[in-house]
């Protein structure tokens, strides 16, 4: 059985800095620190526009991902899938991807496309978390699950004191373990007559 609140799945942060996206940048770097500290896997880092930008994955302080993320700034169109296919040429196998944005794209590779040929390429199934910027549409949300991709959304209202809620979104066991976890269970027995 795996630590509760500790994130055991290889991990995507994608953080859309296309233009007005400047909340999302700083959702980045509060995000990006709360999840370090629970990861216990891999944790790719990605901003992107219409390219894919490596970050390097900051401590678990809020200093180090300012650092990390210094030098980024809200600017460009968006391509959502731009980051994926970044991870696809590089072989970054994860089970979850979580995607700060306002879920609005305007410049291929788009997501949902980006994201089946991720799945393909390296025959991974990553669930995908929305962490929505506000006033942002459900655009994604809806294309995935047209396209039967398990997602969730996590709707930030500029309350900051309400983002440690993700953490336990994003820390919940795969259907795998969930299953590992039930087959572990001991069976009942007959007491002998």
């Amino acid at each position: 059985v795996k630590a509760k609140g500790r994130i055991t799945r290889p991990t995507a942060l994608l953080i859309d800095k296309s233009s007005s996206m400047d909340l999302a940048i700083e959702l980045g770097k509060r995000i990006g620190s709360m999840i370090s500290a629970v990861c216990e896997s891999d944790l790719y880092v990605y901003a992107f526009d219409t390219l894919a930008y490596p970050l390097e994955r900051g401590g678990t302080d809020l200093a180090s991902w300012e650092k990390a993320l210094r030098g980024i700034h809200a600017s460009g169109s968006t391509s959502c899938g731009v980051a994926l296919d970044a991870m696809t040429r590089k072989r970054q196998y994860v089970e979850q991807i979580v995607m700060i944005s306002d879920e609005e794209e305007n410049t291929p590779p788009l997501f949902v496309a980006a994201l089946k040929k991720y799945r393909e390429s390296l025959d991974a199934d990553p669930t995908v978390c929305f962490v929505r910027t506000p006033n942002a549409s459900d655009l994604l949300e809806k294309q995935c699950r047209e396209a039967g991709i398990a997602c969730d959304a996590f709707q930030f209202t500029g309350d900051y004191y309400a983002l440690p809620n993700l953490v336990s979104l994003v820390s919940r066991p795969s259907k795998l373990e969930l299953l590992m976890e039930i087959l572990e269970y001991p069976l009942p027995t007959r007491k002998p007559a």
